[in-house]
């Protein structure tokens, strides 16, 4: 007789599936990573991003306890003699002590997973952190994280491990989002009022994920309360956001429609200057998602965003934003055979021009666009291993610009910049694997291929990078392909209940890239392909790294050093031209790049105080054909030390306190070092690449939230949330401009802008 389970040891090979969905017991909502753990015999899994699990037990009687961050411990009682369906609904508590013990339980088994490099970060955490203006984003929490770091102040653009912004793949319901910013790049575009789910990937990518080089951003909207009609909603300093949700007709379908807009441009008319009465400004969002649960073996999810941004003065105007719809279909082949099935629409684009009237007058146009069709498997074959495997398929289309003159005045010469189009596949399978109570691995290979189609016009250069010949191809020729094959592979091991080790490899390809007019990134980047004169960007990365948790006070600690190493890595040469040339492949340089570093992370989950501290050193280099002299120099983001320190103190059940503090060093520069006058001109003549730094940067934000006492009877609750940006104003540069003496044409002189002193700002947020 076997001891755990009762039953004879012939039939212990007999399994039957206990699977099944869990949901949030107040709206229905799908719950992502619950653990569902087996007591008798410590075995378990975890639910998959669409809530789904399953476990296959050998016949007998078995106490499944599911636990969730944030939830109620729930425990079901099975006697197994078949295949069973177990639906859960676990109930959301606030914190005291049977929480703290479903954090220490799921915190043990997370220690335990082959997964590393990787943070999950709980909405209701991001919205404590203090804000810009208010406005809780996103991605400025993500910034707050080791390994992830601020592209420039106030914006929305970041860095991961010394990776370029375009190495980030942003994905919002699975639907890339090319361009994450709105104003300039100060917000980000995910609302969080209709996010449920926030997930960054520094390293360790999974293998289902491919086509950058850096990093995952995983973005999963809500679904929509089953349960009743609902709202949520803020207004602030800058915007006002409403989100409403509920059930369409019955349990089985839901609704969630989320809205924010700025308004700026309405008070701008009653200012006296007539110049900014006359400006428009502002930028608003839209998230919609139907969901239906069609039975136990299928659900069908659509979902869309349209964002946009709109600026206009008496000189010039421009708009841009992002569109995505996503479709998707959940499906039970079987009781451990899971599906999902998607069709994707990603698009983006921006006009920027002149008013009509003279002979600069313009407008400017570029879009790009993707269609996506993917299909991901997850077998649940044992307690032991979890099998994924599938493929995606993505026809990219490029339009990079076309310009015009505007009106009978204009002078402007019309510009087309040729369109590319392409198609970017690739199929995947991994597996994750337990080897008994200690070791678990996750490993995997990714084939991923890149095909230029015609019709295409591709220029040739010659050594010098000089134009030499041009070759047009027709409609629906495939006049380029690459292949590139992505192993992945990641370990743990569990040296005590409380700790671990874990280490990975991962390889990935990038087959599209940006073609960056500043560090921060502008609205104005233009993304392009490889092409037969530029081969994809390649990364190997190596990390590795110890893991602690102090279960008894909720707090983690860990400490991760990585290598990265970059063949292909795309820049551009000195002086380049990259807005209306359409000969852009000749303005860039390849070569290799390197960037390794550790990170610290300290974090404290429970209590009244909560909060983590983070360090990073880190170190980004690189070594282009033709630029600083074919001698190594700093990439852009190379900034060796970033402290970040987070903390929310519950001062009462009314009261919060939160504050956040960050120091980095200076972002590396190229400074003009001299001047020379050729002929009648006078020409900066430049330091070497990435030679200098801006100064440091340090910041410290802070907020109050007030909140009445909640009352179960009140079927309108609110807060209010006082916030100060920036508290001691220090002036942190963003640019830094170089001018020359009136006088002294030969004398350079540098003056700093300096874009936000002290801002205060007031968010009334509600809930109905």
């Amino acid at each position: 007789m076997s001891a755990a389970t009762g039953i004879p040891v012939a039939e212990i090979e007999k399994r039957f599936k206990i699977s099944g969905s869990v949901t949030d017991k107040s709206n229905g909502e799908l719950l992502t990573g619950v653990t569902i753990l087996a007591e008798e015999i410590w075995a378990g899994t975890t639910t998959n991003v669409y809530g789904f699990y399953s476990l296959a037990l050998v016949p007998g009687d078995y106490t499944l306890r599911f636990s969730y961050i944030g939830y109620e411990m729930t425990e079901v009682k099975v006697t197994l003699k078949a295949d069973q369906t177990i639906n859960v609904e676990l109930n959301p508590k606030g914190l005291n002590l049977s929480t703290v013990e479903i954090k220490a339980d799921r915190a043990s088994e997370q220690l335990k997973r082959p997964e590393m490099s990787t943070i999950r970060m709980d909405v209701k955490t991001i919205r404590r952190i203090p804000a810009l203006m208010g406005e809780v984003d996103i991605i400025k929490a993500l910034q707050l994280l080791p390994g992830v770091q601020s592209a420039s102040e106030g914006t929305s653009g970041f860095s991961v491990r010394g990776g370029g912004l375009d190495q980030n793949l942003i994905l919002l319901d699975e639907a890339t989002v090319y361009n994450a910013s709105h104003f300039m790049g100060f917000f980000s575009v995910f609302n969080n009022d209709a996010v449920k789910d926030v997930q960054i990937y520094k390293g360790d990518i999974p293998v289902s994920y491919g086509g950058r080089l850096a990093s995952l951003l995983d973005v999963r909207m809500k679904d929509g309360n089953n349960k009743k009609f609902s709202g949520t909603g803020g207004i602030g300093t800058i915007a006002s956001r409403l989100t409403l949700e509920g059930p369409l007709g019955s349990e089985n379908t839901t609704f969630i429609v989320s809205g924010r807009r700025t308004y700026a441009d309405i008070f701008l008319p009653l200012s006296s200057d007539k110049n900014i009465r006359n400006n428009t400004l502002y930028f608003y969002d839209l998230n919609a998602k139907v969901s239906h649960k069609i039975d136990d073996n299928n659900r069908i999810f659509i979902s869309g965003y349209m964002g946009r941004d709109v600026f206009e003065n008496q000189f010039a105007y421009m708009d841009f934003g992002n569109q995505t719809i996503t479709g998707r279909w959940n499906h039970l082949f079987s009781k451990s055979l899971f599906n999902n099935l998607t069709l994707i629409y990603s698009a983006y684009d921006y006009a920027i021009g002149t008013p009509e009237g003279n002979a600069n007058s313009f407008i400017w146009k570029s879009k790009m666009k993707d269609l996506t069709v993917k299909s991901d498997f997850t077998w649940f074959l044992n307690p032991d291993n979890m099998l994924r495997f599938g493929f995606s398929s993505v026809y990219h289309e490029f339009d990079p610009g076309r310009a015009r003159g505007l009106g009978d005045e204009s002078a402007f010469k019309e510009l087309n910049m040729p369109p590319a189009y392409s198609l970017e596949s690739g199929i995947y399978a991994g597996n994750e694997q337990k080897i008994g109570s200690r070791l678990a691995l996750r490993y995997g290979v990714r084939l991923s291929a890149f095909q230029n189609i015609g019709p295409s016009t591709v220029y040739a250069f010659d050594a010098g990078y000089n134009l030499i010949d041009s070759i047009k191809y027709g409609s629906g020729d495939f006049y380029k392909t690459y292949l590139r094959l992505e192993p992945r592979f990641s370990a743990t091991y569990s040296l005590t209940e409380n700790s671990s080790v874990k280490a990975s490899f991962s390889r990935t390809a990038q087959y599209i890239q940006l073609a960056q007019n500043s560090t921060a990134g502008t609205p104005l980047d233009i993304w392009f392909p490889v092409s037969p004169n530029l081969e994809p960007q390649t990364s190997d990365m190596l990390a590795a790294g110890y893991f602690h948790n102090w279960n008894s006070a909720g707090v983690e600690f860990s400490v991760e050093a990585y290598y990265k190493r970059m063949e292909n890595t795309i820049d551009f040469c000195d002086n380049a031209e990259l807005l209306f040339n359409r000969y852009i492949e000749g303005e860039v340089r390849t070569g290799r790049s390197r960037a390794y570093g550790v990170e610290l992370l300290f974090r404290k989950n429970e209590g009244r105080l909560t909060g983590w501290l983070g360090y990073t050193f880190s170190v980004a280099r690189r070594e282009i054909e033709t630029i600083n002299n074919n001698e190594p120099y700093a990439a852009p983001y190379d900034k060796p030390h970033n402290i970040t320190a987070v903390v929310n103190y519950e001062l009462s059940p009314r009261i919060t306190l939160s504050a956040n503090w960050i120091y980095t060093t200076g972002a590396p520069v190229t400074y003009p070092t001299a001047r020379a006058i050729y002929g009648n001109q006078v020409i900066p003549v430049y330091s070497g690449r990435n030679a200098y730094r801006m100064p440091d940067y340090h910041r410290l934000d802070l907020s109050v939230t007030y909140r009445p006492k909640p009352r179960e009877s009140r079927k309108f609750n609110y807060d209010i949330n006082f916030s100060l940006y920036n508290a001691y104003g220090r002036k942190n540069a963003w640019a830094i401009n170089f001018k020359q003496e009136k006088e002294r044409p030969l004398v350079t002189y540098a003056e700093m802008t300096y874009l936000f002193g002290v801002v205060p700002a007031v968010t009334f947020n509600f809930k109905f």
